[in-house]
C-alpha cells in the first residue's frame, strides 16, 4: 500500500472537545422532558437510554475520531471497539451498528476497506450486526460507528449512581495517551505499543458479563475525559472519592514517557477542568499525568459495596480481565477526589 494513514492533529479520544467547552455548550440547550427517556445528557452518561415498553429499553451511541495508530486494519478495530464500549458500560447488549465514515476521496480505497473490515469483525465480535452507514469525503480520516442495543429498564448501570462506601474497580490499565504520543515520535517501545493496542482493542463485553451477579450501583467506561474526569461525572455533586494510586493499574512505559514530558493537550485540557478539584497528597508527577491522560476505548469503572469487591474481582480474573480494586467513594469533602 503506497499510502499510509497519518496521525490527525490529536488521535482517537484525545480528539474531543475539552470538558470546559461542552460544558458550556451543552448548559445552553433547551431540554424536553420525556418520561421515557431514563437516561439522556444531564448527567453526562456514556449513552442515551429509552424505554419502549415496560420489560424493554433501547440503549443508543456515537463516537468517531481520527487515527492514532498507523495501520488501517487496527484503526478501525480500536475504533469500534470504542464505539461499542458505551452500550456495555450502561449494562446493555450489543444489536446493531451503523458505519460512520470520513475519507479523502483521492486516498487509495483500499485504506478505507481495512478500517470498515476491523470495526466489522469487531462488531460481529460484539455480538452485533453491521447494518449499514454513511460517508463524507473529508480532508482526514475519522471513522466510528452509531451503536443500538437492549435493555431491561429496571437493569441499568447509570454512571451516576455510586454509593458512600462503594468500592471502585477499574477494567484496563490506564496510559494509553501518553504511550500514543511517544510513539507519534517514534519514541515508544514495541512492547508499550503492543500494551495499548492489546487494551485499545480488547471489549468491555467481557468485563461487563461477569457484572451480572453484583449490585453494581455505578458504571461508566474510560475515556477521553481521562480516570479522574469520569470518576468526577461518577461523584456527581454528592459524593467524594479516595483513590489509592500504589493500587490504578497502568501501562509501566507511560510512567517512563510521563516523566519524559510526552504528554497530549487533551491530558492538560483534563486537568485545567478538574484540577482544584483533585488533592494529590503525594509527590508524583507521572502518575498526576496517567490519571488525567485521556483513554481511548478505556476500560470500565464499577461502583459497587465493599463486601462484593474481590467476589467480583475473583470472577474479572476468571475472564482474563486485569482489573484492580483502586479507591471507595466516600462522603463529601472539600475536594471531590483525594489521591494517596
Amino acid at each position: 500500500m503506497d499510502e499510509k494513514i497519518t496521525f490527525c492533529k490529536g488521535g482517537g479520544c484525545t480528539a474531543k472537545l475539552g470538558p470546559a467547552a461542552l460544558q458550556r455548550v451543552l448548559g445552553k440547550i433547551p431540554r424536553k422532558y420525556d418520561p421515557d427517556l431514563l437516561i439522556g445528557y444531564d448527567s453526562s452518561d456514556d449513552a442515551a437510554v429509552y424505554r419502549v415498553r415496560e420489560d424493554l429499553a433501547i440503549v443508543q451511541t456515537l463516537d468517531f475520531f481520527p487515527p492514532m495508530v498507523e495501520d488501517p486494519y487496527l484503526f478501525g478495530q480500536i475504533a469500534a471497539t470504542n464505539a461499542l464500549s458505551d452500550i456495555y458500560a450502561m449494562g446493555g447488549e450489543v444489536k446493531t451498528a451503523l458505519n460512520i465514515v470520513c475519507f479523502p476521496e483521492h486516498y487509495d480505497m483500499n485504506i478505507l476497506g481495512e478500517i470498515i473490515q476491523g470495526g466489522t469483525e469487531k462488531v460481529h465480535e460484539a455480538g452485533g450486526v453491521l447494518a449499514g452507514g454513511h460517508s463524507i469525503a473529508d480532508a482526514d480520516v475519522k471513522y466510528g460507528l452509531s451503536v443500538m442495543g437492549t435493555i431491561h429498564p429496571d437493569k441499568i448501570y447509570p454512571n451516576d449512581g455510586g454509593k458512600e462506601g462503594d468500592c471502585l474497580i477499574l477494567t484496563k490499565p490506564l496510559g494509553v495517551g501518553i504511550v500514543c504520543t511517544a510513539n507519534r515520535v517514534q519514541a515508544a517501545s514495541e512492547a508499550a505499543m503492543e500494551a495499548a493496542i492489546r487494551s485499545m482493542t480488547t471489549l468491555n463485553k467481557y468485563a461487563a458479563s461477569c457484572l451480572g451477579n453484583y449490585s453494581i450501583h455505578g458504571c461508566t467506561d474510560v475515556t477521553g475525559f481521562s480516570f479522574l474526569g469520569h470518576l468526577s461525572e461518577m461523584l456527581g455533586e454528592k459524593y467524594s472519592a479516595l483513590i489509592d494510586s500504589r493500587q490504578v493499574p497502568y501501562i509501566p512505559q507511560a510512567r517512563q514517557y510521563a516523566d519524559e514530558f510526552l504528554l497530549t493537550a487533551a491530558a492538560q485540557r483534563n486537568r485545567n477542568f478538574l484540577g482544584d478539584q483533585v488533592e494529590f497528597q503525594m509527590e508524583d508527577f507521572a502518575m498526576e499525568e496517567i490519571l488525567f491522560d485521556p483513554q481511548t476505548s478505556g476500560g470500565l469503572l464499577i461502583a459497587l459495596p465493599q463486601e462484593e469487591g474481590e467476589a467480583l474481582m475473583g470472577d474479572l480474573l476468571k475472564m482474563n480481565v486485569s482489573g484492580a480494586i483502586v479507591g471507595e467513594i466516600t462522603e463529601k469533602h472539600s475536594k471531590k477526589i483525594i489521591v494517596k
